[in-house]
């Protein structure tokens, strides 16, 4: 039933002139500001505080401009089906696609680690739309409906979809030479390796680092950021490459930690586009007294 209703709205917010499908992103992000539990509110801007030295008042004004984007970054979801590679180019322009077609001729195949920042589901679907073969790694939706509807958009677009348990089904697709993509900025709680994040320690995917130097990969650093105008840009960085030595812990410690370094680089730059509101530094350790 919530599909058939999603699938319904897609189709009436397509149609829509882009002032009034905005205007309505802008009011249903300041409802989902509002309905933020007032504890989930403080912990994100305490968070900005204590990375970006920052006061309470500034601090705010990003913890809501993080959230209320939503009701944006919602309304392009709905609006996918409208975008294709014909006219991928209105909506979205790569930054130095170069990065990762030099990483692709080494006939590894690669690995994209990205962040929650900016509209990560138009950041997959414009590359594979521009040509890129990518496989988008996505965390199944407790809802059965919303993860059909996400799923579709993306195959739309050209993307190959795994969920996080598919190691094996990743293994095989880099091999064939396909783009992995991953999200590696949220806690990853006993399962994360500690690199520091803002200054403290946060628990760490470091699923991308150990990827890459079991098949000897390339990795690109990507982000996707909002235009003024309402398009995007994508943002990749030159390859990296883990080092393998006989300290594999060490290996992927060292890489997760420079991944890491660019993405809070990345959030300094564009703060308001990271997700604040998740608890990023959830499992870091208490330091005794």
């Amino acid at each position: 039933m919530l599909y058939k209703f999603v699938k319904m709205m897609s189709s009436i917010i397509s149609m829509l002139p882009r002032a009034v499908w905005q205007s309505i992103g802008n009011v249903l992000g300041e409802v989902c500001w509002a309905l933020v539990p007032r504890k989930r509110k403080s912990m994100a801007i305490e968070n900005i505080m204590c990375s970006l030295s920052l006061d309470r008042k500034q601090a705010y004004q990003i913890a809501k401009q993080s959230t209320t984007r939503f009701g944006k970054m919602f309304m392009e979801v709905l609006r996918m089906p409208t975008v294709n590679k014909d006219n991928i180019k209105q909506y979205v322009a790569i930054d130095h696609p170069e990065y990762l077609t030099e990483a692709l001729s080494h006939g590894k195949g690669a690995v994209l680690a990205t962040a929650h920042s900016g509209n990560w589901e138009m950041l997959g679907a414009s590359l594979a739309m521009y040509g890129f073969p990518l496989v988008a790694v996505v965390q199944k939706q407790t809802n059965g409906d919303m993860d059909k509807f996400i799923n579709e958009n993306r195959t739309r677009a050209g993307m190959h979809v795994t969920y996080k348990t598919g190691v094996r089904e990743m293994v095989r697709m880099l091999e064939e030479g396909q783009i992995i993509g991953l999200l590696m900025d949220q806690d990853a709680h006993r399962d994360g390796v500690l690199v520091e994040f803002f200054g403290r320690l946060a628990s760490t995917p470091p699923g991308a680092a150990a990827l890459a130097r079991m098949k000897g990969a390339p990795i690109i650093p990507a982000f996707i950021t909002a235009n003024a105008d309402g398009t995007h840009k994508v943002i990749l960085h030159p390859p990296e490459w883990v080092e393998k030595t006989n300290n594999r812990e060490e290996d992927l410690l060292l890489m997760t930690q420079k991944l890491t370094n660019i993405i809070e680089q990345h959030v300094r730059n564009i703060s308001h586009e990271w997700f604040w509101l998740h608890n990023r530094w959830k499992n870091t350790p208490k330091i005794s007294k």
